[in-house]
């Protein structure tokens, strides 16, 4: 058996998420569909996680097993000649067996846009979200410092999170371009919604509803109920998955 590790980039906006469901249009079951369609078989593609409906990629991984001896480099053509035009698989690679695209991934950065001014835009809204709100970065920097490091995010978890909640964040970076700001994170891994509900929570100090002192006392708490609102998923992108 060949294990195959691709790299997709979608827009999120017409599906309800990476992850195959009863009801709703998927990027797991269009991309499993073309594959099947190339190999000839059936597969059991395995991503390196969940986006949720709405949310975009550059750098999603997922792998699959096949009996199928085409060569990596004409399987990209191949399966994107049956993808939509909002999926696209960038490369594939046959990696050893025991590669698992989410088992094996160490951590993977996210990006959430914001629009940050009182016109919100045409071309491009399906990737931003438009804020109209002036915001204080530096205080949004000073309070992101908080979440560095290994802690219990318990605080920006959905309710149907049953796993630990325990993470460790690498990277958290808020950049001002113009009129966008972009909230970079890297972790080992992420709860369901979790970039969302931080970002939330920021903006929350950025508009200053929220002192950086609440803002500790807040994660510290653990109760989803005190944190900011679960910003819209068309802002956030996952960025890579490394190895």
């Amino acid at each position: 058996m060949n294990n195959i590790k691709l790299v997709i980039e979608y827009d999120g906006t017409n599906y309800v998420g990476w992850q195959q469901q009863k009801n709703g249009i998927t990027i797991h079951g269009k991309l499993s569909k073309a594959i099947e369609r190339v190999v000839n078989e059936e597969v059991a593609l395995q991503g390196s996680g969940r986006t949720d409906a709405g949310t975009h990629a550059v750098g999603q991984v997922a792998n699959f097993k096949t009996k199928s001896n085409i060569p990596v480099y004409n399987l990209v053509q191949a399966i994107n000649s049956y993808l939509p035009k909002d999926i696209v698989v960038k490369s594939a690679k046959k990696v050893p067996e025991k590669f698992h695209s989410r088992y094996s991934a160490k951590s993977k950065i996210y990006c959430y846009t914001i629009l940050n001014c009182n016109i919100r835009n045409a071309i491009g809204r399906n990737y931003c979200l438009h804020y109209s709100t002036p915001l204080d970065i530096e205080k949004m920097r000073k309070a992101s410092k908080v979440l560095m490091g290994k802690h219990d995010f318990s605080t920006f978890k959905s309710k149907s999170e049953v796993l630990s909640s325990v993470r460790t964040i690498m990277k958290l970076e808020i950049k001002k371009k113009g009129k966008f700001l972009m909230f970079t994170v890297e972790a080992d891994g992420f709860l369901y919604k979790m970039v969302r509900s931080i970002v939330g929570t920021l903006l929350e100090v950025g508009k200053g509803k929220m002192t950086i002192s609440e803002f500790k006392n807040v994660v510290k708490s653990g109760t989803r109920a005190k944190a900011g609102n679960t910003v819209a998923a068309n802002g956030l992108c996952l960025l890579k998955v490394k190895y």
